[in-house]
């Protein structure tokens, strides 16, 4: 189909199709020089992974900015049937990280840590927040990991991929509000509930159930439940892992009010108190189930 011409001296792809809704400028594949650019090696690597993995479909994460660059991109892939017809291409274009004066982080002008530094950075000061803390220090540093790569991580994902944020450690490595470690703490806190019921010698039936909501605390826990499958659906096919965290924090936020106002332990109706127990479990296991779907891990304690 004549994919490569002859254009002022480059090597182009033409892109722009009969009938399409707007004209593109070709993709240049090589300078007039012999020199390559970023579109020569993206669609060698889409070669290379069509050859080796045979997928079904290529997502792209990367500044929005370059959406227009991936879609001549894409569009040369298919003009030069470097893809089957099936295959599905995708660019995901997130927002910019900015610093607390508003503006994008520049990497070229070395106005970024290097991750290996910034972990280290949030990993200690999540230590002198826990300094209080009576906890070994082997178990310290391990719960220090753990919620320093949450605040930053949880920090990221929460946001809409689309949308521009402000990096701010002060705010991601708070133990309140919608942040990776609030979440974690509400995790343990259900561990912590689980630990006290095994050393009360509480006993829970294999059988028991949760019952109907006694209070508007139970039912908005319940009501927060109820949204995890359909939030996991919506998550996948909308590339969108901030619909997770805010799920997460709202059902943290649900638990936590209900847990303070609640006396789940020293409740004397033993099968409200089997209720709440199976209730608690219960958030527990979505919570970890969600943090895992976005890569974190709780610790044991906090």
């Amino acid at each position: 189909e004549g994919v490569l011409v002859e254009s002022e001296g480059a090597l182009v792809v033409p892109v722009a199709e009969e009938g399409d809704r707007k004209e593109l400028p070709p993709c240049i594949l090589v300078k007039s020089d012999g020199a390559t650019l970023y579109a020569t090696t993206d669609l060698a690597t889409i070669v290379q992974r069509m050859e080796d993995y045979h997928p079904d479909k290529l997502l792209y994460l990367t500044d929005k900015r370059q959406s227009l660059h991936f879609e001549q991109v894409f569009r040369t892939a298919r003009k030069g049937h470097l893809v089957p017809p099936e295959t599905e291409l995708q660019h995901i274009g997130f927002g910019t990280m900015n610093g607390k004066d508003g503006k994008p982080f520049k990497t070229r002008d070395g106005g970024v840590l290097r991750l290996e530094q910034l972990l280290s950075d949030v990993e200690s000061e999540v230590r002198e927040k826990m300094a209080d803390r009576d906890m070994d220090e082997d178990v310290l540093n391990d719960a220090a990991a753990k919620i320093g790569l949450a605040a930053i991580k949880y920090g990221d994902l929460s946001n809409q991929a689309s949308k521009d944020y402000v990096f701010d450690v002060d705010r991601f490595t708070s133990f309140e509000g919608n942040t990776g470690p609030y979440i974690l703490y509400t995790i343990v806190r259900t561990k912590s509930l689980n630990a006290k019921i095994e050393a009360q010698g509480i006993n829970v039936d294999g059988d028991a159930r949760i019952l109907p909501a006694q209070n508007k605390t139970v039912t908005d826990v319940m009501l927060a439940l109820s949204k995890w499958s359909d939030t996991v659906s919506a998550a996948y096919q909308e590339q969108a892992p901030h619909k997770i965290c805010q799920f997460v924090y709202e059902l943290c936020d649900a638990y936590n009010k209900f847990y303070h106002e609640n006396k789940i332990l020293a409740n004397e109706d033993v099968q409200e108190r089997q209720s709440w127990i199976v209730l608690s479990r219960l958030v527990g296991s979505v919570l970890e189930q969600a943090i895992d779907l976005l890569g974190l891990e709780a610790p044991d304690r906090m």
